[in-house]
């Protein structure tokens, strides 16, 4: 009887390891990679939220900025006009006094200078984006790394085993191969949501300058 309860007890210790345990139950070779993994995904949050909030102060437009910008150059305030561009300091002003600088020559030389402008302006809202997608695919190759040198491991703890298996050394290369796996394909997932997550929230940010730009040359190009 007390037997039997000594291996219920040492089944529910077994079962309770956590991922921490078996991080550094593996060999030295899964630990390094798990560690770059780590390294990845604190690079991928940090971009992540950084990118976040630059992309949702740049949305930040107010309702009545077309407006008033519309009415300063029918009446030909254009101080004034540059100056409520330069206080709002948006992607979307950035862009309007861009070409409220070009008012006086041809309509298509505004709309090239405002559209030279977009470009920047979306350059500066993709900044560091593309790491993301780069961890979402390197991720999960790292951790296919470490599952091979696990196997590598395994196999040549069987190969030199001389008939008697050392199931430790056995189970450390096994170690290494499954976490390093499920940690590579999670550090990926998730910088993957993050990237998706980004290009939508810019796309949106990029349609809201190109609305506002195509309003400002319509109203410049109405008869006077």
């Amino acid at each position: 009887m007390q037997e039997t309860t000594d291996l219920v007890e040492l089944e529910s210790v077994e079962k309770s390891i956590s991922i921490i345990d078996l991080i550094f139950t593996g060999s030295l070779a899964g630990q390094i990679i798990i560690g770059v993994l780590f390294l990845l995904l604190i690079v991928a949050i940090y971009i992540y939220f950084e990118r976040l909030f630059a992309i949702k102060e740049a949305s930040r437009v107010d309702a009545n900025f077309m407006n008033q910008i519309k009415d300063h150059v029918s009446k030909g305030k254009i101080d004034s006009a540059q100056l409520l561009c330069a206080q709002a300091n948006t992607p979307v002003s950035r862009l309007i006094i861009k070409g409220i600088s070009r008012i006086g020559k041809p309509l298509e030389d505004i709309n090239t200078a405002i559209e030279n402008a977009g470009r920047l302006e979306i350059y500066g809202l993709e900044k560091n984006v593309s790491v993301l997608a780069t961890i979402s695919g390197a991720a999960p190759m790292i951790g296919f790394l470490g599952t091979v040198i696990g196997m590598i491991l395994s196999i040549f703890e069987i190969a030199n085993s001389g008939g008697q298996i050392d199931i430790k050394l056995l189970a450390d290369g096994l170690y290494t191969a499954m976490t390093t796996t499920v940690g590579g394909l999670i550090v990926g997932i998730i910088a993957y949501i993050a990237y998706n997550h980004l290009v939508v929230k810019t796309n949106k940010v990029v349609y809201q300058m190109e609305a506002n730009s195509v309003e400002f040359l319509d109203h410049l190009n109405e008869p006077v």
